[in-house]
């Protein structure tokens, strides 16, 4: 079996090695005669699953004791309901960085269960750069400030942390979570779903300061309230068994690379020789102001437009899949997750300069 070389923004490629391991253990999981699918998941056997996937996840990424890790179902996008829900009174205002299209959503269902107040935007940059921290301006008695660290669809990054104060911040990590080294005490929650950088589709992982919970809305439904899922050690209802099983496996393997550190070497290197083909020759373009440029999702265009079309339809001839940018963005993308090797980019950068060449 051949594999290709997989650049989708997610459902997203997951590392050969886990797959493999997946594929030896599906239908007997470590001699016990059943799959982990078929497992309850209040079994001693999943139990063991479950905490060992938290144990690395928070090795991963230095998580302190007094922080939750939940594993979650419906997906970021229900985060964008939950956090209000749980962090702000019905009366109180919300703070919110809006930088492309995802917390552009999340912004807008904060709206429906809070007072919520857009304090700066990357609109006035034409989505090319993120606001800078002078920009943001926060009152003291502010329910939270939320971002997003890396906009899938635009290709645009902070470069730093915002600084907030008091004030709790909350990130949507989605599509950058353990590509690089970040300190988890400079938030009050990060949350991620989990089929950009972690594993399958169908999980979610939040970390959220333990001081935060309990303070939910009377009107928060049961399954959205955090501290329940805390309390319950994230097994309220029946979770995402084979999700987080296959979740636990990444994060093996991503300590067997050398941890968080190490990877963000390798995505560093990535990024950058994929950068330089864009901007080298003038055949590509991105417009991101480069200390902005995500490390995760690379948008590009051609400056002929109409060899877009052809450049797609050739990549994937070529074994490369799932370039097509976004609908609402058009063009080009590169999603190059941890689990992309660098071979993959490598492939991906001389099909570039042969076809420019073929096409100059």
């Amino acid at each position: 079996m051949s594999r290709k070389h997989n650049f989708s923004a997610g459902p997203a490629a997951i590392p050969t090695q886990v797959l493999e391991r997946a594929q030896s253990e599906l239908l007997d999981w470590q001699g016990k005669g059943l799959s982990i699918m078929e497992m309850s998941h209040r079994s001693k056997e999943f139990v063991s699953v479950a905490q060992k996937a938290e144990e690395d996840f928070r090795q991963l990424l230095n998580i302190p004791s007094n922080y939750k890790v939940l594993f979650l179902q419906g997906g970021a996008t229900s985060q964008f309901a939950m956090i209000p829900l749980n962090f702000a009174r019905a009366d109180q205002r919300a703070a919110y960085i809006e930088t492309g299209m995802w917390s552009k959503k999340s912004l807008t269902e904060a709206a429906r269960y809070c007072d919520m107040q857009v304090i700066a935007s990357a609109s006035d940059n034409d989505y090319l750069s993120v606001p800078r921290q002078s920009e943001l301006i926060l009152d003291a008695d502010l329910a939270y400030l939320h971002y997003a660290s890396n906009e899938t669809v635009g290709g645009l990054r902070f470069d730093y942390t915002p600084h907030s104060g008091d004030v709790p911040l909350v990130v949507d990590m989605s599509s950058d979570i353990l590509s690089c080294q970040i300190d988890v005490t400079k938030y009050g929650m990060i949350y991620a779903g989990a089929q950009k950088n972690i594993g399958p589709a169908g999980l979610t992982v939040a970390i959220i300061r333990e001081d935060l919970l309990g303070k939910a809305q009377s009107c928060t439904p049961k399954m959205y309230n955090y501290d329940i899922h805390a309390q319950a050690g994230s097994m309220s209802n029946t979770p995402p068994t084979f999700a987080w099983y296959l979740s636990g496996l990444v994060f093996e393997w991503l300590l067997e690379q050398g941890g968080v550190e190490a990877i963000e070497k390798v995505n560093q290197r990535k990024a950058e020789k994929l950068y330089h083909a864009i901007d080298d020759g003038g055949f590509y373009v991105n417009r991101i102001k480069p200390e902005n440029r995500s490390l995760m999702n690379i948008p590009f265009n051609i400056h002929d437009a109409a060899l877009e079309s052809v450049f797609l339809t050739q990549a994937q001839d070529a074994g490369l899949l799932n370039l097509k940018g976004h609908k609402a963005a058009g063009g080009m993308r590169a999603s190059i997750y941890n689990a992309i090797p660098e071979s993959s980019v490598d492939a991906l950068i001389e099909f570039m300069n042969d076809f420019a060449k073929r096409n100059g």
